[in-house]
């Protein structure tokens, strides 16, 4: 076997690879362009990369949906138990029982069965407070990379303080690792990019990111081919510029077939009572249609809205391979400029407490305006200053700072981009292996199990 690393930059694309990036470039001449799932949305990405499978075969549909038998829409949600189906990690020891496997920082890593992991998860205290940290198996290999790099930047990882800096420790977790462990396949997740393009857009000053993410990608690469690795430079999707925020929940509840309920003057959806409600996610949004009777007219007024460009019904699910008990009876893909909003209130002094927070476990769909600070406030870093003071005395605090100016987005993902150089792209070491272009999204598996088993 052959050790392979398989490093996710995510929204990396062709079209990026320039003047910043010598290091990536250099692998340009051994790439392929991948055809890119739908939706393209990190979980429903990286599912399909390490099943072979499409959504409808190991179930996740999005980077969450509505769970029916409870009766509220769940997001970001950590146990592999959720994605259906044999991983890459099984096949790979149905080929050779010595086969071993590492997740480093790629989604669904808690109770996982591959061999050693690693993930964000911070530590939610009874009083209310959320301190950053990550979560391991064996639970050792926390403590050593706490010990040994800092505590996790959860607060740089997500949140308007997102920076490299996340990427820079997910990338030295992932040389600790190869020096305790040596694992035949290393899955290594840097998400940095992605969150800046989403901010400025794919056109945006955005050189100086490149540059890092850039430089961290060179020395892993170094690192890793001097011990023999094969290298990976995978990415799941590209970031299209966007300038329209479509808000389907408001739609629906104009239409009458989305309730709210209000507390202490704040509304809140209410997915159990609606007719019909939409999970936001990027540029795709499902659906959830209780009532059968409901469905035509849910239909009628989310297609004719702008910035919609489908509105995908169970035949149309079936054509995406979206066809799973999980999906929306509706799915909606949004205009190549237009993404989906997960607001539902129609006045923002009524928006519920969690909606002007980082809080994307409250939300019932995505929202990357956290990735802001509101340009309203007065005086954001001493509002900031005050909360945190207010938290290390113990009290109980809400952070205030996110902006509801959907406008401030301006690049998304979700839909398949219209030309391939704005879309995921495969890039190896091992230029000998690639076969054919573009790769399709389910053919990503095999191509990684190739790198450990081919010669």
């Amino acid at each position: 076997m052959h050790r392979t690393v398989v490093i996710d930059v995510v929204g990396l694309t062709r079209s990026l690879l320039g003047e910043h990036t010598p290091q990536l470039r250099s692998l340009l001449a051994s790439s392929v362009d991948v055809r890119a799932v739908t939706p393209a949305v990190t979980c429903t990405a990286q599912s399909t990369y390490l099943t072979g499978g499409l959504p409808r075969d190991h179930g996740i549909v999005g980077n969450g949906w509505y769970f029916r038998d409870l009766a509220e829409v769940w997001l970001w949600r950590q146990s592999n138990r959720l994605v259906q189906g044999e991983k890459i990690w099984h096949k790979g020891r149905r080929r050779d029982p010595a086969f071993s496997c590492a997740n480093t920082f790629w989604w669904y890593n808690m109770a996982t069965d591959a061999d050693w992991s690693i993930t964000p998860r911070p530590l939610y205290l009874a009083d209310g407070r959320k301190l950053p940290d990550c979560a391991s198996d064996p639970p050792e290999l926390r403590e050593r990379c706490n010990r040994t790099f800092g505590q996790f930047p959860l607060f740089q990882f997500w949140g308007p303080g997102a920076s490299i800096v996340s990427s820079e420790w997910i990338g030295k977790a992932a040389m600790e690792i190869e020096e305790q462990y040596r694992p035949t396949l290393q899955l290594v997740y840097l998400p940095h990019l992605d969150y800046c393009l989403q901010k400025v857009g794919p056109t945006g000053e955005i050189g100086a990111e490149l540059r890092s993410v850039d430089a961290l990608c060179g020395r892993m690469l170094a690192y890793f081919r001097e011990r023999g690795c094969r290298v990976v430079v995978l990415s799941e999707y590209g970031i299209t510029a966007v300038n329209r925020p479509v808000h389907p929940n408001r739609i629906l509840r104009r239409a009458g077939l989305l309730a709210v309920k209000t507390d202490r003057g704040r509304e809140y959806l209410d997915p159990g009572r609606s007719r019909a409600f939409a999970v936001a996610d990027h540029q795709i949004a499902h659906v959830y249609v209780q009532d059968a009777a409901a469905l035509d007219a849910a239909r009628g007024v989310l297609g004719a809205a702008p910035g919609v460009e489908r509105v995908l019904d169970h035949e149309g699910k079936r054509a995406f391979g979206l066809d799973h008990e999980r999906a929306g009876e509706l799915v909606l893909i949004a205009d190549a400029d237009s993404w989906f909003t997960y607001y539902f209130w129609e006045d923002d002094q009524k928006a519920p407490d969690y909606a002007r927070t980082v809080a994307i476990h409250h939300k019932p769909g995505y929202d990357p305006c956290e990735l802001f600070i509101d340009p309203q406030l007065r005086f954001p870093k001493a509002k900031i200053a005050w909360t945190l003071a207010k938290k290390g005395l113990g009290f109980r605090y809400l952070m205030e700072v996110t902006p509801l100016d959907a406008g401030l987005v301006r690049g998304s993902h979700g839909r398949v981009t219209d030309r391939p150089e704005e879309g995921p792209l495969f890039m190896t070491t091992e230029p000998k292996l690639l076969e054919k272009s573009p790769l399709a999204a389910v053919d990503v598996c095999d191509l990684l199990l190739r790198h450990v088993f081919s010669d």
